[in-house]
């Protein structure tokens, strides 16, 4: 037995992240592969819980990005009821983004907190608009059109079918007889109502008649057919965490005010696109007087050095990443940057020391690089391209050759610039501006009521074959160089990729 050990401790397989990355050449993940582990355990005892900052607990370790074409209030409800966390952009008003982070913060569970609404005086082919739009079966009708005011009716398909004069007025065929849930309702009442009731629709009003949410048979049902998901990522007062992402400018500051006046805000992105600077130093400090309970993500950054800067300013959290977003020109277009899997290493390696999170922006294409992302140091990771084009992504449906699609743009393209990102690339001040990413389109990939369990899953079967039973663990496997790694050569990554098929299609679940 002793010489058996002894041979045992002479394999030494791959190299460990220390020596893999001290090399002198950048990484990123389809670069590298790690080595499988022991495994005595199944993929469902993996914990993915994690900190996505000092303070904020997730029991999904992935968020969306602050990108105007990815997250909105739809996408930050949907994040944190998956466990995760979203991000709202701030290419919009101050008024615009705290409405965002308000709505989020008001989401109930279960119910839909802004139904589509229409007046009466709204025709046949409004309604038949808002249902393109929303993809929505019907709308409620309240005195001026908006949720919050008193209801009046409800309309749907059945009431606008066989009438062939398209302007009639809402008020003449909408149905008033309509049966309502009191808003102090619980949500095991509101269902067995929708049951007893066989309607589609139940309005949820206060004690003046005024609609205040929405319960749907649909909704229901497509909670019950979801895949098994994570527990919601609430705050104290169990309401759902939501972040914002604000620039370095002085009215900047104004803006974090504004959002966390209204109650609306559980921690704040400084977005910059590299974050070692004076500007958002001076903000990390501003935001850390006025609003000391606060947490702060700084970033980006891709060095062991900015990473220490940020962090001796105050930061709770660093964003990870440089030039590494599907969408982003920033390497092309100004020569800085870093691979984003020897980003993620150099700059976790230097945060862990100091016990501040980070978190991985960007070059996230499949579950694998999630999972190689968490065993690189990250603590979370942050999604743009994967998310864009999902059901909760703002923006609308169109069709390109045949194929449905969303618009996904960089924040650095001219086209979210001339909205107001420039902030971001600190060209704002600039006659000439130059472009450090892309606008396009994406396919509609459905729900990421089903996207995030899958990665999630996906994540807790790699760590099983890494033989790790969660981040800390991978984190302390890493540091101890138990965590195996080998860089991988073009012909190894055509290897690992699907090859030699006649045809073939990827089904993922």
């Amino acid at each position: 037995m002793g010489s058996m050990t002894a041979v045992m401790d002479d394999i030494a397989d791959g190299y460990t992240a220390a020596q893999l990355f001290g090399q002198g050449t950048t990484y990123t993940y389809d670069d590298v592969i790690f080595l499988p582990g022991h495994i005595n355990f199944g993929a469902h005892e993996v914990d993915l819980n994690t900190y996505v900052t000092r303070k904020l607990k997730l029991a999904t370790p992935v968020v969306s990005s602050p990108m105007d074409t990815v997250t909105e209030a739809d996408m930050a409800i949907t994040m944190a009821m998956m466990g995760g966390m979203g991000f709202l952009h701030y290419n919009m008003t101050t008024e615009g983004q705290v409405a965002q982070a308000k709505r989020v913060k008001q989401h109930v569970p279960g119910f839909v907190t802004s139904p589509a609404a229409l007046a009466p005086q709204s025709t046949i082919a409004d309604f038949e608009a808002l249902k393109a739009k929303r993809d929505v079966r019907g709308a409620c009708i309240t005195e001026d059109g908006q949720p919050g005011s008193k209801l009046l009716g409800i309309v749907t398909s059945r009431d606008t079918d066989f009438i062939n004069d398209r302007h009639t007025p809402l008020s003449d065929v909408m149905t008033r007889d309509v049966e309502t849930a009191p808003e102090s309702a619980s949500l095991e009442h509101v269902l067995e109502q929708l049951k007893k009731s066989k309607r589609n629709l139940l309005p949820i009003v206060d004690s003046q008649g005024h609609l205040v949410r929405l319960a749907t048979k649909a909704g229901f049902l497509e909670e019950q057919r979801a895949p098994r998901r994570a527990a919601c990522s609430a705050d104290g007062g169990g309401r759902l965490l939501v972040g914002a992402a604000v620039g370095t400018r002085d009215d900047d500051r104004a803006r974090v005010d504004a959002l966390r006046a209204a109650d609306a805000l559980d921690a704040v992105i400084l977005d910059s696109s590299q974050g070692d600077s004076t500007y958002q130093l001076e903000m990390l400090a501003h935001v850390k007087r006025a609003h000391p309970d606060l947490q702060v993500v700084c970033g980006n950054v891709v060095t062991g050095r900015q990473a220490r800067s940020l962090i001796d300013g105050g930061a709770d959290a660093l964003r990870v990443g440089m030039g590494s977003g599907s969408i982003c020109t920033t390497q092309e277009v100004c020569a800085v940057g870093r691979g984003q899997a020897a980003a993620v290493y150099q700059v976790s390696r230097v945060a862990d020391q100091c016990g501040v999170p980070t978190i991985a922006d960007g070059g996230i294409q499949n579950s694998g690089h999630i999972a190689k992302a968490l065993s690189l140091g990250a603590s979370t990771v942050m999604c743009g391209s994967l998310f864009a084009g999902t059901t909760e992504a703002p923006g609308e449906y169109f069709m390109v050759d045949g194929v449905r699609v969303k618009a996904y743009r960089g924040m650095g393209s001219l086209e979210a610039m001339a909205k107001g990102s420039e902030a971001r690339y600190h060209s704002d001040t600039q006659s000439l501006k130059v472009a450090q990413g892309v606008a396009g389109t994406v396919r509609d990939k459905g729900s990421i009521r089903t996207t995030v369990p899958f990665l999630a899953q996906a994540v807790r079967q790699g760590f099983q074959d890494m033989g790790v039973r969660s981040i800390a663990d991978a984190h302390r496997a890493l540091k101890q160089g138990s965590m195996r790694l080998e860089a991988r050569s073009s012909a190894a990554q055509a290897e690992g990729n699907i090859h030699d098929m006649h045809s073939f299609r990827k089904v993922r679940w």
